[in-house]
């Protein structure tokens, strides 16, 4: 089986940074404990999923004192998105993985649904598949797996539209790669988007529910 490496692209979890289209709802600083929240989350999550390295790939680069702040697991590799925007990163990370002989699967901290048992089929599915997705209701989507990178999923893509998993299939299948889909998942990106923030992240439920 090809190693895989789960890569989270994540935004420092810090007031008028993250989350900014939950501040009408949460104002900054709750916005900024929920993106915590969720940033921890997805890193206990793709640990839990036991399938290769997981790297956190960050913005602001790793000199910024939040990063020291959130005592991150030990077991964690750090690495700095870069310059430009999010398709150059992805594609950079996606070319640097995967030209080391891993697959690799992109995803973010947006998703609550996005768990261990999620990560591990995605995982196995690139065992006989080219890439997998997992699509999200707003029509984006919450992970993209590879084994090899295609640069044509990362340029000219409507990033935050509704037509971005759309176009990123249509990619893939253009491409006569092999193909699997998972099941559609919810991101919490804006205030309608609440009620998916699970109901046992307690702290939150007053503001959330």
């Amino acid at each position: 089986m090809t190693p895989v490496r789960i890569m989270i692209f994540a935004k420092a979890p810090l007031p008028g940074l993250a989350k900014t289209r939950l501040i009408p709802s949460l104002g900054a600083e709750g916005s900024a404990q929920l993106a915590r929240r969720m940033l921890h989350h997805t890193i206990d999550e793709a640990l839990r999923a036991d399938v290769g390295i997981v790297e956190l790939c960050v913005a602001p680069d790793l000199e910024d004192p939040i990063w020291t702040k959130l005592a991150l697991p030990a077991s964690l590799i750090l690495s700095t998105q870069g310059e430009g925007d999010l398709g150059m990163r992805l594609a950079r990370a996606s070319q640097r993985v995967t030209d080391n002989g891993e697959a690799i699967l992109l995803i973010g901290t947006d998703c609550p649904g996005l768990t261990a048992n999620v990560l591990r089929k995605a995982a196995n599915s690139l065992d006989g598949h080219d890439s997998c997705l997992a699509p999200v209701s707003d029509g984006g989507y919450a992970l993209l797996g590879v084994r090899h990178h295609l640069p044509e999923l990362y340029s000219d893509i409507p990033w935050s539209t509704h037509i971005v998993a759309e176009l990123t299939r249509q990619r893939i299948l253009k491409a006569g790669w092999s193909f699997f889909e998972l099941d559609k998942l919810h991101d919490v990106d804006e205030p309608d988007d609440l009620h998916w923030v699970p109901s046992e992240w307690g702290e939150f439920n007053s503001e959330l529910h």
